[in-house]
């Protein structure tokens, strides 16, 4: 079991780092100075925006990064994936990575993810569901979700995060548990 927390400023340094990563930024596609880390952070880390950027700890250190948020948050995002599969009302997305490059293909994305999914259901009780579109050209993290349980249930197009990505994207869902 991982603990976690919000990101903080003082995390931005490390993030900064990570996003460094060669095997993060060939899916992450961001800018990587202190700046930048502040500017496309900063808000959530101050709760200024809707979205929850959690630090995820493995035996107390930081070894992954989710980001978490309600589409109906983010209309523009949510209208996009609407193309392409039904958003149901309540449905939330994440986004994550696995910044130490030591910890990586060693299953704990598939249970950060499983995880953070589960708590989805407990910190949001109006959450109906979790989407997750990912690039098809991005076999490690579609499989890290399918081992944590989600299903795919689109194909098609969206923007990419990086330019060189083609537009080809799964989407991923898994769906609050009925209450027995």
């Amino acid at each position: 079991m991982f603990d976690w927390r919000r990101v903080s400023e003082k995390d931005f340094p490390l993030l900064s780092r990570w996003l460094a990563q060669p095997h993060v930024a060939r899916w992450w596609h961001h800018e990587t100075s202190l700046e930048a880390v502040a500017r496309d952070f900063g808000a959530a880390a101050r709760g200024e925006e809707p979205s929850e950027d959690l630090l995820i700890l493995l035996d107390g250190r930081p070894f992954g990064l989710v980001q978490r948020c309600r589409l109906a948050d983010y209309p523009d995002y949510r209208a996009e994936l609407a193309a392409l599969v039904e958003v149901p009302d309540g449905a939330m997305t994440i986004d994550y990575l696995i910044g130490d490059a030591a910890q990586t293909g060693r299953g704990l994305g598939a249970r950060m993810i499983r995880e953070i999914i589960e708590a989805t259901w407990r910190d949001h009780p109006d959450a109906t569901a979790v989407l997750v579109p990912v690039p098809a050209a991005n076999r490690a993290s579609w499989r890290a979700l399918e081992k944590a349980g989600l299903r795919r249930v689109a194909e098609g197009e969206l923007e990419p995060d990086d330019p060189i990505d083609g537009r080809d994207h799964y989407v991923y869902r898994a769906d609050r548990p009925r209450r027995s």
